[in-house]
């Protein structure tokens, strides 16, 4: 029995306790057999709900199953978890430092996305995430918001190459 029972009964209390929202279970609408399946998120830190949803995805025959979050706030061990898991590529921005990842690929300058890799002393290096710069984008866009300018500019004529 925990503390807070013992005192409740103590005192004579009633309290209802809270229980765990349980999460739904994982459906699919329509056919992703021999496609690629994207997962779209704001942030990513937890990774288990995604790494689940990869292996859902791939049991019904999807190709690929990429995740695609804005803000990845991905710790050690989720890293090692997408590694691991059915996911063949997270794409984050670099909105959010992480000092986990480190630039790997110096020379490809021409690419907005750069593959990271995770710093460590054997400098292993992890395929399965691509980090966006977006810095140049926000930077444009400050400027813009500050002169009075168009921002509609900024998604006009966007290459599809990169």
């Amino acid at each position: 029995m925990c503390d807070c029972v013992m005192i409740t009964e103590a005192a004579n209390v009633s309290i209802s306790a809270l229980t765990a929202k349980k999460k739904p279970p994982i459906n699919v609408v329509g056919d992703v057999d021999g496609k690629i399946a994207l997962i779209v998120e704001d942030i990513i830190d937890d990774v288990e709900g995604f790494c689940a949803a990869a292996k859902f995805l791939k049991d019904r025959g999807a190709r690929h199953v990429k995740v695609m979050c804005t803000h990845g706030l991905l710790s050690k061990e989720s890293i090692a978890l997408i590694e691991k898991s059915h996911i063949d590529e997270v794409i984050i921005t670099n909105t959010v430092p992480n000092e986990d990842l480190v630039l790997a690929n110096n020379n490809n300058q021409s690419h907005s996305s750069q593959n990271y890799q995770y710093c460590n002393s054997s400098s292993v290096k992890y395929h399965k995430i691509t980090v966006v710069d977006v810095s140049v984008l926000l930077s444009e866009g400050i400027r813009r918001i500050h002169n009075g300018e168009s921002m509609s500019y900024l998604f006009r004529d966007i290459p599809l190459d990169d």
